[in-house]
Protein backbone atom coordinates (compact mmCIF):
# COMPACT_ATOMS: atom_id res chain seq x y z
CA UNK A 1 0.00 0.00 0.00
CA UNK A 2 1.55 3.37 -0.84
CA UNK A 3 1.53 6.09 2.29
CA UNK A 4 1.26 9.37 1.89
CA UNK A 5 3.86 11.59 3.01
CA UNK A 6 4.27 12.71 6.56
CA UNK A 7 2.55 16.03 7.18
CA UNK A 8 5.87 18.53 7.24
CA UNK A 9 6.82 20.06 10.69
CA UNK A 10 8.13 23.00 9.37
CA UNK A 11 11.27 23.07 12.24
CA UNK A 12 14.53 25.10 12.19
CA UNK A 13 16.88 21.96 11.63
CA UNK A 14 19.44 23.62 9.49
CA UNK A 15 22.52 21.33 8.77
CA UNK A 16 24.85 20.67 5.65
CA UNK A 17 23.29 18.01 2.69
CA UNK A 18 23.96 16.92 -0.07
CA UNK A 19 21.38 15.07 -3.01
CA UNK A 20 23.10 12.92 -5.38
CA UNK A 21 20.77 12.52 -8.24
CA UNK A 22 20.38 10.23 -11.60
CA UNK A 23 20.08 11.59 -14.64
CA UNK A 24 18.54 9.07 -16.11
CA UNK A 25 14.68 8.85 -16.06
CA UNK A 26 15.40 12.63 -15.34
CA UNK A 27 10.86 13.38 -15.41
CA UNK A 28 10.85 11.54 -12.29
CA UNK A 29 14.35 11.98 -10.78
CA UNK A 30 13.44 16.00 -11.41
CA UNK A 31 10.44 15.90 -9.73
CA UNK A 32 11.58 14.36 -6.34
CA UNK A 33 14.65 16.47 -6.46
CA UNK A 34 12.74 19.69 -6.84
CA UNK A 35 10.72 18.53 -3.74
CA UNK A 36 13.70 17.46 -1.61
CA UNK A 37 15.04 20.74 -2.09
CA UNK A 38 12.07 22.77 -0.77
CA UNK A 39 11.39 20.31 2.06
CA UNK A 40 14.81 21.17 3.24
CA UNK A 41 15.04 24.60 2.41
CA UNK A 42 12.21 25.20 4.62
CA UNK A 43 14.19 23.41 7.39
CA UNK A 44 16.48 25.65 7.26
CA UNK A 45 19.51 24.07 5.66
CA UNK A 46 22.67 26.31 6.02
CA UNK A 47 23.77 24.36 2.86
CA UNK A 48 22.24 21.69 -0.45
CA UNK A 49 24.99 20.54 -2.93
CA UNK A 50 23.56 18.78 -5.67
CA UNK A 51 25.41 16.18 -7.63
CA UNK A 52 24.40 14.97 -10.57
CA UNK A 53 25.27 11.70 -12.23
CA UNK A 54 24.66 9.79 -15.34
CA UNK A 55 22.80 6.71 -13.87
CA UNK A 56 22.17 4.92 -10.46
CA UNK A 57 24.57 2.74 -10.26
CA UNK A 58 27.27 6.04 -10.02
CA UNK A 59 26.05 6.94 -7.12
CA UNK A 60 27.21 4.57 -4.45
CA UNK A 61 30.88 6.23 -5.46
CA UNK A 62 29.83 9.85 -5.17
CA UNK A 63 28.18 8.91 -1.61
CA UNK A 64 31.55 7.64 -0.38
CA UNK A 65 33.43 10.70 -1.70
CA UNK A 66 31.01 13.20 -0.21
CA UNK A 67 30.96 10.87 3.29
CA UNK A 68 34.80 10.77 3.26
CA UNK A 69 35.76 14.08 2.14
CA UNK A 70 33.38 17.17 2.81
CA UNK A 71 33.97 19.85 4.69
CA UNK A 72 32.11 20.86 6.52
CA UNK A 73 30.63 17.75 7.21
CA UNK A 74 27.52 16.51 6.45
CA UNK A 75 24.48 16.31 8.20
CA UNK A 76 23.23 13.71 5.42
CA UNK A 77 23.12 12.50 1.55
CA UNK A 78 20.15 11.76 -0.24
CA UNK A 79 20.39 9.74 -3.06
CA UNK A 80 17.71 9.94 -5.87
CA UNK A 81 17.21 7.61 -8.93
CA UNK A 82 14.51 5.80 -10.56
CA UNK A 83 15.04 2.40 -12.32
CA UNK A 84 12.38 1.03 -14.21
CA UNK A 85 12.19 -2.58 -14.58
CA UNK A 86 12.53 -4.39 -17.94
CA UNK A 87 12.32 -7.26 -19.86
CA UNK A 88 16.39 -8.53 -18.27
CA UNK A 89 17.36 -8.68 -14.70
CA UNK A 90 19.50 -5.82 -15.08
CA UNK A 91 17.36 -3.76 -12.93
CA UNK A 92 17.54 -5.94 -10.37
CA UNK A 93 21.25 -6.51 -10.37
CA UNK A 94 21.98 -2.64 -10.20
CA UNK A 95 19.11 -1.87 -7.70
CA UNK A 96 21.04 -4.62 -5.54
CA UNK A 97 24.38 -3.42 -6.05
CA UNK A 98 23.68 -0.06 -5.07
CA UNK A 99 21.68 -0.60 -1.82
CA UNK A 100 24.60 -2.56 -0.73
CA UNK A 101 26.90 -0.24 -1.31
CA UNK A 102 24.86 2.86 0.27
CA UNK A 103 24.74 0.87 3.31
CA UNK A 104 28.22 0.04 3.47
CA UNK A 105 29.13 3.70 2.80
CA UNK A 106 26.75 4.53 5.18
CA UNK A 107 28.36 2.30 8.29
CA UNK A 108 32.15 2.87 7.09
CA UNK A 109 31.46 6.66 7.02
CA UNK A 110 29.09 7.40 9.96
CA UNK A 111 27.05 9.48 7.61
CA UNK A 112 23.12 9.52 6.88
CA UNK A 113 22.33 7.79 3.70
CA UNK A 114 18.89 8.34 2.76
CA UNK A 115 18.41 5.67 -0.31
CA UNK A 116 15.46 6.56 -2.59
CA UNK A 117 17.23 4.95 -5.71
CA UNK A 118 13.21 3.32 -6.52
CA UNK A 119 13.63 0.22 -8.31
CA UNK A 120 10.01 0.10 -9.78
CA UNK A 121 7.95 -2.13 -12.38
CA UNK A 122 6.49 0.60 -14.29
CA UNK A 123 6.59 4.17 -15.24
CA UNK A 124 2.89 4.28 -13.75
CA UNK A 125 4.64 3.37 -10.23
CA UNK A 126 6.89 6.28 -11.33
CA UNK A 127 4.42 8.71 -11.64
CA UNK A 128 2.62 8.20 -8.17
CA UNK A 129 6.17 8.00 -6.26
CA UNK A 130 7.82 10.69 -8.16
CA UNK A 131 5.19 13.20 -9.43
CA UNK A 132 2.29 13.57 -6.88
CA UNK A 133 2.84 15.47 -4.15
CA UNK A 134 1.08 13.95 -1.56
CA UNK A 135 3.65 10.41 -2.14
CA UNK A 136 6.64 12.18 -3.58
CA UNK A 137 9.50 10.12 -2.36
CA UNK A 138 12.03 13.31 -2.57
CA UNK A 139 9.78 15.20 0.16
CA UNK A 140 9.93 11.67 2.26
CA UNK A 141 13.95 11.55 1.57
CA UNK A 142 14.85 14.80 3.09
CA UNK A 143 12.32 14.39 6.02
CA UNK A 144 14.09 11.83 6.39
CA UNK A 145 17.37 13.15 6.22
CA UNK A 146 16.25 16.17 8.88
CA UNK A 147 15.49 13.86 11.15
CA UNK A 148 18.65 11.04 10.73
CA UNK A 149 20.50 14.83 11.46
CA UNK A 150 18.76 15.47 14.08
CA UNK A 151 19.49 12.03 15.91
CA UNK A 152 23.32 11.95 14.82
CA UNK A 153 23.34 15.61 16.90
CA UNK A 154 22.22 13.75 19.72
CA UNK A 155 24.70 10.78 20.05
CA UNK A 156 27.97 11.34 21.40
CA UNK A 157 31.34 11.59 19.26
CA UNK A 158 34.24 9.30 19.36
CA UNK A 159 37.12 10.98 20.41
CA UNK A 160 40.47 10.14 18.66
CA UNK A 161 43.27 8.44 20.50
CA UNK A 162 46.35 9.51 19.97
CA UNK A 163 49.57 8.07 20.62
CA UNK A 164 53.13 9.07 20.83
CA UNK A 165 56.37 7.15 19.94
Amino acid sequence: MLKKNKPSEVRKIGGNYAIIASKYNARYVDAMLDAAKICLEEAGAESIRVIRVPGAYEIPVVAARLARASVPPLSAIICLGVILRGATTHAQHVGEAVSNTLSQVQALHEVPIIHEVLLLENEKQARERCLKKDHNRGTEAAQTALEMAEVMRGLPVPQLEITTL
